[in-house]
């Protein structure tokens, strides 16, 4: 049975700021998640099952409550979410509000020889409803995207079957939002490169890194 190993932080990402594009606030960020979740949906990249959260009171910060909900349908109801999340609000901090969305759920991935595979958390959206610039993030956390697994060793076949799908599912996220999204931090496991995984610094005998030592 195929099965992929997940690093503990991004192989890569990809944020877009959405400040004068998207209003600040709840509904909208829900909205936008949505929207973005269908296009995701439309790649076989995100089946969205799972929204989860930190509750922050302005001007203290983080509560320590993190809320986790299951989606009760396919599609994401903006307005059914904003009142099921208010119904979350810890008794205890009456004035928290929802600090960054994080989106999971399942999504397809295909091995070398074109078998497809349900995986949980294959591509992570979070939307940030922050009043002082609301914004969206997308993040892989495996190495299926990339050109080279997570030993070092090349894997074509693989990066075939699925890169070109993530390439096309963020050029059309650019497209519904109006807005390019820009490469987020490198990390040990990956870096973002346009649409795309960069290609890893090779190794004298012509493989890159193995990075299993950290997942």
């Amino acid at each position: 049975m195929s099965f992929l190993m997940r690093a503990p932080e991004d192989v890569a990402s990809w944020d877009w700021d959405l400040e004068g594009v998207v209003p600040a606030g709840l509904r909208p960020s829900l909205e936008t998640a949505a929207q973005m979740a269908n296009v995701l949906a439309d790649y076989d990249l995100l089946e969205a099952r799972y929204l989860e959260w930190d509750w922050f009171v302005p001007e203290k910060g983080s509560v320590g409550v993190w809320t986790r909900l299951s989606l009760q349908s396919e599609k994401m109801d903006a307005s059914d979410l904003v009142q099921r999340i208010a119904q979350c609000r810890p008794s205890g901090f009456v004035t928290a509000k929802v600090s960054d969305i994080l989106i999971t759920g399942y999504g397809t991935w295909f091995d070398g020889e074109g078998r497809p595979h349900r995986e949980r958390g294959l591509v992570e959206l979070l939307v940030t409803p922050e009043e002082l610039g609301p914004s969206a993030q997308l993040a892989v956390h495996h190495d299926i995207w990339g050109e080279y697994d997570f030993r070092g060793r090349p894997h074509p076949e693989v990066h075939r079957r699925n890169a070109p799908r993530l390439t096309a599912a963020l050029g059309a996220l650019d497209n519904l939002l109006g807005v390019s999204c820009e490469p987020g931090p490198p990390t040990y496991f990956g870096s973002a490169e346009g649409h795309g995984v960069a290609g890893p610094d090779l190794l004298i005998d012509g493989l890159a890194l193995d990075v299993t030592d950290r997942l």
